[in-house]
């Protein structure tokens, strides 16, 4: 995992915030396209299909994946017979398998410690959210000022 003496924010000539390193100059929004395209491989490798869009976005205290149509046929006809619970747990499981690998590809494209992970599922509509905590920067508060958002879109 990147240290941030390898890789840190800061301000460019616009005033945009990125995240740099000694390998390239990334955007947050570069960034959040890179995570969202992570995130859609990871699911699609772990559960033989991934969902058809993600959105992610970067803040200076975390990093939110939206992701939307991501059930399986599966998982949509135990729904369609009356049990979105166990469709509910089984995603929750997939995510607990996955928990390692998302993190990694966060903290890989973000240069930043993930503290905490959360995940959840919605049913109808099918829409699912993961969220990265991250850890505060030289030790700065989790919460974050009106400031500092850039997202971006995958399918």
């Amino acid at each position: 995992m990147p240290t941030d003496a390898d890789r840190s924010t800061a301000g460019d000539e616009k005033g945009l915030s990125v995240v740099a390193s000694p390998e390239a100059h990334v955007t947050r929004g570069e960034a959040a396209q890179a995570i969202s395209n992570a995130l859609v491989r990871l699911l699609r490798d772990y559960t033989g299909r991934g969902p058809t869009q993600a959105y992610t976005t970067i803040t200076d205290s975390h990093v939110i994946v939206v992701l939307r149509d991501a059930l399986l046929k599966a998982e949509r006809s135990l729904v369609k017979d009356g049990h979105p619970d166990a469709v509910i747990d089984m995603r929750r499981r997939f995510q607990r398998t996955m928990k390692g690998a998302l993190v990694e590809a966060v903290e890989r494209h973000t240069g930043r410690e993930v503290l905490a992970f959360l995940s959840d599922h919605h049913i109808d509509p099918d829409i699912a959210v993961e969220v990265f905590i991250l850890k505060p920067r030289d030790g700065g508060d989790l919460v974050d000022g009106a400031n500092g958002a850039d997202g971006a879109s995958a399918a």
